[in-house]
C-alpha cells in the first residue's frame, strides 16, 4: 500500500470512519503476526501481540507522522509491544515454545522432508531464540520478515550501517550456536 492511499484511509478514519481502519488490518495483519509468533513462539501469545498492536495503533492514530510509511509505525510499536511481553516471559518458557514454530509450517511435505525440516527448523529456532532480543528481533526482521536494511533502520531508529552490523553480529552469533551444538 502506498503512502498516498494510507494517507487517504487515515484521514477518513481520523474523520470518524472506524471501518477504514479494516484495510490496515487486513494488509498489515499477516506480517504484524508473523513477528510476533518468530520472537515468541507462541501462537496464543503472537495472536493477542497482533491484536494489541492494532489496538494501540488506532488508538494512537492521531500521533501519526503521514511523512512516514504506516506499516513502518505499526512495525515499530509490535516490535516495542513483543519487547514488553518478552521481559515478561522467562527464556526457558520462549525455549520450550520453540516446538510450536514447526507445527504451523511444512504441513504439506513427505514425512522424510518434513523430518528433515523439523529437525533443521528446530535448531535454527533453538539458537535463535537464545540470541539477545535487539540481534534476534534484526535477523527475522531481515531474513524471515524479507525487510530491506533501510525499511529496518526506519523502524528502529538506527543508521543504516548500524542495521547491517547487527544483523552481521547476529548471523556471527546464530552460526556459533548452531556449529556448537553439532
Amino acid at each position: 500500500m502506498d503512502q498516498k492511499v494510507e494517507a487517504e484511509i487515515i484521514a477518513r478514519i481520523l474523520n470518524g470512519d472506524r471501518q477504514s481502519y479494516a484495510l490496515f488490518v487486513e494488509e498489515y495483519k499477516t506480517p504484524i503476526y508473523n513477528l510476533a509468533f518468530r520472537m515468541t513462539g507462541n501462537a496464543g501469545d503472537a495472536d493477542d501481540l497482533t491484536q494489541e498492536t492494532f489496538i494501540r495503533a488506532y488508538q494512537n492514530l492521531w500521533r501519526f507522522d503521514p511523512g512516514r510509511k504506516f506499516f513502518t509505525w505499526l512495525y515499530t510499536i509490535s516490535i516495542n509491544l513483543i519487547r514488553n511481553h518478552i521481559k515478561k516471559v522467562k527464556n526457558d518458557d520462549l525455549r520450550m515454545r520453540t516446538e510450536n514454530i514447526q507445527n504451523n509450517e511444512n504441513e504439506n511435505q513427505s514425512p522424510e522432508t518434513l523430518l528433515i525440516a523439523t529437525q533443521e527448523s528446530n535448531k535454527i529456532n533453538s539458537a535463535l531464540l537464545t540470541l539477545k532480543y535487539e540481534l534476534r528481533i534484526m535477523l527475522i526482521m531481515k531474513y524471515q520478515q524479507e525487510l530491506s536494511f533501510e525499511e529496518i533502520a526506519e523502524i528502529t531508529g538506527k543508521s543504516v550501517s548500524a542495521v547491517k552490523m547487527q544483523v552481521y553480529r547476529g548471523l556471527e552469533q546464530l552460526e556459533q550456536l548452531m556449529n556448537n551444538d553439532l
